[in-house]
């Protein structure tokens, strides 16, 4: 929840693949007799599914701090849907290159109902946000001050702030001829102000422009001298235009309106011509500051003919504007969850367990060479994973370590980690991928620190983004070179890994150790590629796999054996494993879907998808795992991935799924991260065939159950710390 927690590629516009006609059947895929009207649109199911976040913040059994935090993760996921998937409908019809998607809509339609629905959905956030958030926060003593209620005393305080720390850093622009309308920076806090009277120089053009620094805190907390008992803050926007006057001395202000402007985000780069991807991304990255505008918002006091002046002045239609009551900015308002140190308003904290195999073992190595081992994040620590890296690193019997990064955090162990190995002598292999979106800075300087202490840095293959996630590591033991292997769902993201449920793999199993090799040389080598044994990559058999393994439900229960499916994965938008879905529920396959955020699947409709039932389920953790469970005749077949089953996950990037094979194992992930979400008495937002959700009815909080089952709500721990490597936990079998 971007919470900073949730970033969608935009891939096509509509959904379709590179080279295929909307909505057309890939050769080889399932020929069900589709219509446009079997299909969801993904930019409105995104929407739906940000509503949903917001639901969170209105239920009164989620902390009130961690509710004010679901409110601005769907603003700044909302942010996102702007730059990124808004951004990519308007540049089509910008350019004249709009089409039909394969539910029937064309661009310029889509872009009305966006309008239509992003607008209410805005609506919604200042309505919960003045209505009920900071009321109820108010009643706790925690408040957020408006400009009126300020005591002398207070304001006494915040006119010094301003004079000490906001002031000398603000540069007021007034609009004349030398002085044009100056460029804003995208999302960044702005005022336009209008002013009667002369200046200095006699010039009385009447508006002029404040940009507001990213440097400056939006929300200041006051000192207990002048706050008492209490909480209070103020925004640093409510600061500004308090004093605004003194920013146009001798001027007298009428109005002062806060605006906000929302840019396209994708960066462009000609795969065809760019000689060094680094050096194009660099250059890019500028320009993505002052790109094409998507959205501008406004205060709901401003005057018509400023807000008229603005959207000519970023060249959008009325439908692009924003009137907000409150914040132009309300995601701003998630610091308050850190700023407050009140744990009865917030989750308890969670100290996730380490497996016992790993708890205890004086070699890991050893432990994983012994058997699979399993880690399901938050529950279980992702500690095991940064101490294998720098085991690895100062091992003297370690000779390499191949690692994919893709989202990482500032300061980051793992990162660390490689840059002692390679300092040791080792060869350290880094597939860094410059285009995740929004961490392009990031992984540049990443880039370059690696490649500073001799680490072998590349960056994958140019028009793919690599986003397997996967670590390599090359050990010499009595009997010859082994390998040990670690792949994930998620990525090597320690902070993430404490708010996002996925899961890890450890094994030293042969077969996926020299798959893994296989892919790592396809990312930094040249050749023809070579059949792996058990993992499954895109862009090369990934989709076929799992087509194939659809449509083989489909024929056994044409044949009247059991059938099964059950998928869980952040979003099903690829139209071709849709078809597939549907080819198998009128098949009569039994098919659970449980997609987090945005799902084109409409199920229930007589003969085409009455089989199919899509839960989203959304709580204190985001769900990102990406796993598929196959009835296989009986085998039960288990898959984990770094895919969601999206045309940009399948065709445009490189992935891989490997099985969980050891039968304790599997049957933990069936029961840990499947079977729990699928009960009638769990707590899920059930899609309908309308596009909408309906929450059930059930009072079962899976993720709060798994907490309780593994012993990590003081119910059930053991007290030695620990989990074992598999097993059955208690979970309900299939």
């Amino acid at each position: 929840m971007a919470n900073g927690n949730n970033a969608n590629d935009p891939g096509s516009a509509d959904g379709s693949e590179a080279g295929n006609e909307p909505g057309a059947p890939e050769r080889g895929a399932a020929q069900y007799e589709t219509a446009p009207e079997h299909f969801i649109n993904r930019e409105l199911s995104l929407l739906e599914f940000n509503r949903r976040v917001l639901a969170q913040a209105l239920d009164e059994s989620v902390p009130l701090l961690e509710r004010l935090r679901f409110l601005t993760i769907s603003s700044t996921n909302l942010d996102e849907f702007f730059e990124v998937r808004k951004a990519s409908h308007q540049e089509r019809l910008t350019l004249r290159s709009s089409s039909i998607g394969f539910d029937g809509r064309s661009t310029h339609q889509l872009l009305e109902d966006i309008a239509t629905e992003a607008a209410e959905l805005v609506r919604e956030h200042y309505e919960v946000l003045n209505n009920i958030l900071l009321p109820l926060l108010a009643a706790e003593g925690i408040k957020v001050l408006k400009r009126q209620l300020w005591t002398p005393a207070q304001a006494s305080w915040i006119s010094g702030f301003f004079g000490r720390e906001v002031e000398p850093i603000l540069t007021p622009v007034g609009l004349d001829p030398s002085h044009p309308f100056p460029k804003i920076l995208n999302k960044s806090l702005n005022f336009i102000v209008i002013v009667e009277g002369e200046d200095a120089f006699a010039r009385d053009t009447g508006l002029g422009v404040v940009q507001v620094p990213r440097a400056l805190p939006r929300l200041i907390s006051l000192p207990p001298s002048v706050r008492g008992n209490e909480l209070a803050f103020v925004l640093l926007s409510s600061i500004i235009h308090a004093h605004v006057e003194t920013l146009f001395p001798g001027m007298r202000v009428v109005g002062c309106h806060q605006f906000r402007v929302t840019r396209n985000s994708e960066l462009w780069v000609d795969d065809e011509e760019v000689e060094n991807i680094l050096e194009a991304i660099e250059g890019e990255l500028p320009e993505r500051k002052y790109a094409e505008a998507v959205r501008l918002e406004v205060a709901t006091d401003c005057p018509e003919k400023v807000v008229r002046l603005l959207r000519q002045r970023f060249e959008l239609d009325d439908a692009d504007v924003y009137r907000v009551n409150g914040p132009v900015n309300v995601g701003r308002l998630g610091v308050l969850h850190d700023m407050v140190d009140r744990p009865d308003l917030k989750y308890p904290l969670l100290t996730p367990r380490v497996p016992r195999a790993l708890a205890r073992a004086e070699d890991p190595f050893a432990a994983i060479r012994e058997r699979d081992i399993l880690l399901h994040h938050p529950y279980e620590s992702f500690a095991p994973v940064i101490d294998l890296v720098r085991r690895a690193a100062s091992d003297p019997d370690v000779l390499a370590i191949k690692q994919t990064l893709y989202r990482t955090e500032r300061n980051s162990a793992i990162v660390a980690a490689l840059v002692e190995a390679a300092r040791n002598g080792k060869q350290v292999v880094a597939v860094v991928e410059l285009r995740a979106r929004f961490d392009e800075a990031e992984n540049i300087d990443l880039a370059n620190q690696l490649q500073e202490i001799g680490a072998q840095v590349v960056y994958g293959i140019v028009g793919y983004k690599t986003h397997s996630k996967m670590t390599l590591i090359v050990r010499r033991e009595p009997d010859g070179l082994v390998r040990y292997v670690h792949m994930g769902t998620g990525n090597y993201h320690a902070r993430t890994a404490r708010s996002y449920t996925d899961l890890g793999f450890l094994t030293a199993d042969p077969r996926i150790a020299e798959d893994v090799h296989q892919v790592f040389h396809r990312l930094t080598g040249l050749g023809a590629t070579r059949p792996l044994q058990l993992l499954l990559d895109a862009p090369f058999t990934l989709r076929q796999e799992m087509r194939r393994r659809i449509e083989q439900e489909a024929e056994h229960a044409r044949a009247g054996r059991p059938a099964r499916i059950i998928a869980k994965m952040n979003a099903l938008t690829e139209v071709n494993t849709i078809r597939a879905l549907y080819d198998a529920s009128a098949a009569g396959v039994k098919i659970d879907l449980i997609v987090r955020g945005a799902c084109c699947v409409r199920p229930g409709l007589p003969g085409v998808s009455e089989n199919i039932r899509v839960r989203s389920v959304l709580g204190r953790f985001l769900e990102h795992s990406r796993l598929f469970y196959f009835e296989d005749g009986g085998r039960r077949a288990v898959f984990a991935s770094s895919a969601d089953w999206m045309s940009r996950n399948l065709y445009r990037r490189v992935e891989t799924c490997f099985p969980i094979l050891d039968p304790e194992l599997k049957k933990r992930v069936i029961e840990e991260d499947l079977l729990i979400y699928l009960g009638d008495h769990v707590a899920a937002w059930e899609l309908q065939a309308d596009g909408s959700h309906v929450r059930t009815g059930g009072d079962l909080d899976p993720q709060q159950e798994i907490l309780r089952k593994m012993g990590l709500l003081g119910e059930m721990n053991d007290g030695d710390g620990d989990l074992p490597t598999g097993g059955d936990h208690g979970l309900r079998s299939i």
